[in-house]
């Protein structure tokens, strides 16, 4: 790449512990690595501007007013009070495009600054905010009749899909996570939809740093606890091992949300340790003999690989971008259906030496995996986006010639 794109990111989240600010944190590193000149605005408690190399970040923080939304994110109802900060930033880093993350503050201020400066947009599908939304919405109508919260979760999801395509319609380009999600982007929006994949880091989460060596089976979950990673099957796991007969074992619950208060009251093997990063993290993903991500909402999980570059097998269900990642029968179990999730874990359970196995292949499996890889076809695609302005440039400036020629006469 000779002179590689501008690219200035809006992402709301950065330092928080999820998939999308892990995905933002590696694409700002991989800029500077690279040297590639490269704008992020994003969302945080220490605002102010930092230079790194050829990488310029602007941190924002949010009002006192926002919304609660996770433990650690909020939504500004007045962020657009920094849209003429932003502007001048834009302006002075004149970017090829402009790359969203969400339909969030930053991703609605994205999406106007393309349109009023005429850049161009690109789009990564991060978040099934949809479902998130439908999920959020049965758990606050619980007290009612389950099938009015089911129809009212399905109102709820079809119009949330439908703001989202719109929102997301607007973008000259959009990423996806796996390739089923790219092709259903590239079909809804009309519109060409690159890989935007994850990578691991295969020496930070590695078998070699587990440090059990009892023989009772650890069964582990990483993640925002939460209604939409589908965290209450952890209770019926537990229920199913125990009817199987298996007594020796505990559930490993890392990380916090809004479902913990129930898991603690319902979990007699729960081990819950909050949020872990770095080596807290990796160690407690090597302790694992099984990961169970019972999420039907996740586009990719990145979860899955970290845990399989851990050593460690999956069983995940059959909705999202998880399934994508455990080869069925050899790294792992893919689910039916929550009572086929129950049951896998069960039989995996009961065969340790299978087990261990599996794990081994699942490492094998994302030893080659690289962040760098995966942003090598990213900017594939910025650069896709900065040749398509290139080509519609000359049509829509004789376009607004045109126009202001019909306005004099």
């Amino acid at each position: 790449m000779t002179c590689p794109p501008r690219v200035a990111l809006f992402c709301e989240t950065f330092h928080e512990i999820n998939g999308v600010a892990l995905t933002a944190r590696q694409l700002v590193s991989y800029a500077q690595r690279r040297n590639y000149p490269f704008l992020a605005v994003h969302g945080g408690i220490d605002p102010g501007v930092r230079e790194q190399g050829s990488v310029r970040r602007v941190e924002l923080k949010r009002a006192w007013l926002s919304i609660g939304i996770e433990r650690d994110l909020q939504y500004d109802l007045f962020f657009w009070r920094y849209l003429g900060r932003i502007r001048k930033e834009v302006l002075a880093f004149q970017p090829d495009m402009i790359h969203i993350t969400s339909p969030g503050e930053l991703g609605q201020l994205g999406a106007y600054l393309c349109h009023s400066l005429k850049i161009p947009l690109v789009a990564s599908w991060h978040t099934n905010f949809h479902q998130f939304a439908a999920r959020r919405l049965q758990k606050a109508l619980g007290f009612l009749p389950g099938k009015v919260t089911r129809q009212a979760g399905s109102w709820v999801q079809l119009q949330g899909l439908r703001v989202q395509m719109w929102f997301y319609g607007m973008a000259k380009v959009t990423l996806a996570p796996t390739v089923p999600q790219a092709e259903w982007l590239e079909k809804r929006l009309h519109r060409p939809c690159f890989l935007m994949t994850r990578g691991v880091d295969a020496e930070l989460f590695n078998p070699a740093r587990r440090t059990r060596h009892d023989e009772a089976l650890h069964l582990g979950f990483v993640g925002r606890v939460t209604p939409e990673k589908g965290v209450r099957l952890l209770a019926d796991v537990e229920r199913g091992l125990e009817s199987a007969g298996i007594r020796d074992f505990q559930i490993v619950v890392v990380g916090a949300g809004s479902e913990i208060a129930w898991l603690k009251r319902r979990l007699r093997h729960g081990q819950f340790t909050g949020v872990l990063r770095g080596e807290d993290l990796a160690r407690a993903y090597a302790n694992m003999d099984l990961f169970a991500f019972p999420s039907r909402t996740d586009t990719f999980g990145n979860v899955i690989q970290e845990a399989a570059a851990s050593g460690v097998a999956s069983v995940v269900t059959n909705e999202g971008g998880p399934k994508h990642l455990v080869i069925h029968g050899e790294t792992g179990f893919v689910a039916d259906c929550d009572a086929d999730f129950v049951a896998r874990v069960v039989e995996l359970a009961r065969a340790p030496q299978r087990l261990r196995v599996m794990g081994a292949a699942a490492r094998k499996k994302v030893e080659g995996i690289s962040w760098d890889q995966a942003f090598d076809q990213v900017y594939c695609a910025y650069e896709h986006c900065r040749m398509l302005a290139r080509e519609t440039a000359p049509a829509a400036e004789a376009l607004r010639a045109k126009r202001q020629a019909a306005a004099r006469s």
